[in-house]
């Protein structure tokens, strides 16, 4: 038998797959064409809102459309055809990420990135491609800042269903599996959020007290009730305040703002970004910063929605100032920490002994085991 180039090249991926770990960074990913809207909030609908809201299924295709005819109009003609730069910030963060792992680990890493709601990146194509590569070994990391059904829960999820999907033969292809859920109690990013505001406010230096400084930490908003599920709450919480510890000694006035979605009857975090700055307004705040903690990339909300909400306050209170900033997007200093975050994962899948998972056994199973 003559073994063609083809055939060697084949036999080589396939060893080399056994010390190779695919990281798979995820993230929501936004629609880049005003088409996409309805199939987007419809993806969006099925995966985020059945979790806390009692919508039956059927509702979801209108209600998606009737969504889109929204947001064309308020990304079209409100704000002249925002596109938003989400998805560009994801790949330069993933191309940072994976300079970084492979400066440590060279090719033994390859990191891909998938969006829960937007093709060609879906979960289920992004992990088709990786099988193809001949990856056993997958690091599941979504790039996002807090842990709760709406963010790594719907990301896991997906995942699963992939996995289902690619299933072949007796025995998965997948052989070891780690997964990092959030980074919002990692000591590293802290840091960096108050570090950021502190850079901010030296630039105002001199115009403003530091007691007349106000700043509204802004996290991602979540519904009370989510069904039993994580809601996000206690851990957005829990990262504010170490953030506000950083600051509070210097910078009296601090609030956190939960970015809500204002969806009829959902009970949603409070106080709201606006309400937030009111507040700190009425103590007598002459500035505010709009810093949002809560997301690592930059998308509408952290755009669109805090514009809106800067544009209601100047109304409201003409002789303030009002600072928005950025979110962490690709900084090298944060590149470098997430790609150092994955660090110990990678060493345990690296030389962790595969895992033979035969998905027909699943069916044996099924008995509830009552043995008496």
């Amino acid at each position: 038998m003559v073994a063609t180039p083809e055939k060697v090249q084949h036999t080589h991926e396939h060893l080399s797959g056994k010390d190779r770990v695919a990281v798979l960074l995820m993230g929501y990913g936004e629609v880049e064409s005003y088409e996409d809207f309805a199939n987007y909030n419809e993806q969006a609908l099925n995966l985020l809102t059945a979790k806390f809201a009692p919508v039956p299924t059927w509702i979801y295709p209108p209600l998606a459309k009737l969504l889109a005819l929204f947001d064309r109009h308020e990304w079209g003609h409100t704000h002249h055809d925002f596109i938003s730069p989400h998805n560009a910030i994801f790949e330069q963060q993933r191309a940072g990420i994976e300079k970084n792992l492979q400066e440590k680990w060279g090719d033994k890493v390859q990191v891909f990135k998938a969006f829960n709601f937007c093709a060609p990146f879906l979960p289920n194509q992004v992990l088709a491609e990786i099988k193809n590569k001949g990856f056993e070994k997958l690091l599941i990391y979504p790039l996002l800042v807090v842990d709760s059904i709406f963010t790594s829960g719907i990301a896991i999820e997906q995942v699963n269903n992939a996995l289902v999907e690619l299933t072949d033969g007796e025995e998965h292809w997948v052989k070891a599996q780690r997964y990092i859920p959030s980074f919002f109690n990692e000591p590293a990013y802290i840091d960096l959020m108050a570090h950021l505001v502190e850079e901010k406010i030296a630039e105002l230096a001199g115009a403003y007290l530091p007691s007349q400084i106000g700043i509204v930490l802004m996290n991602h908003g979540c519904p009370h009730k989510a069904k039993g599920f994580t809601s996000g709450i206690a851990e957005s919480e829990a990262m504010y305040d170490l953030v506000r510890d950083k600051l509070i000694n210097r910078y009296p006035l601090i609030s956190v703002g939960w970015l809500n979605h204002d969806t009829p009857l959902i009970d949603w975090t409070q106080p709201n970004a606006e309400q937030a700055a009111n507040n700190l307004i009425q103590l007598g705040a002459k500035v505010v910063i709009l810093m949002p903690i809560g997301f690592a990339t930059e998308n509408h909300e952290t755009l669109l929605d805090v514009h809106h909400i800067i544009h209601a306050l100047e109304k409201q209170h003409p002789g303030t100032n009002y600072v928005q900033m950025a979110c962490v997007n690709d900084r090298p200093e944060f590149l470098a920490m997430v790609a150092q975050w994955a660090d110990d994962h990678i060493a345990e899948l690296l030389s962790e002994q595969p895992l033979a998972v035969n998905p027909q056994l699943a069916g044996d199973h099924h008995h509830h085991h009552h043995h008496h």
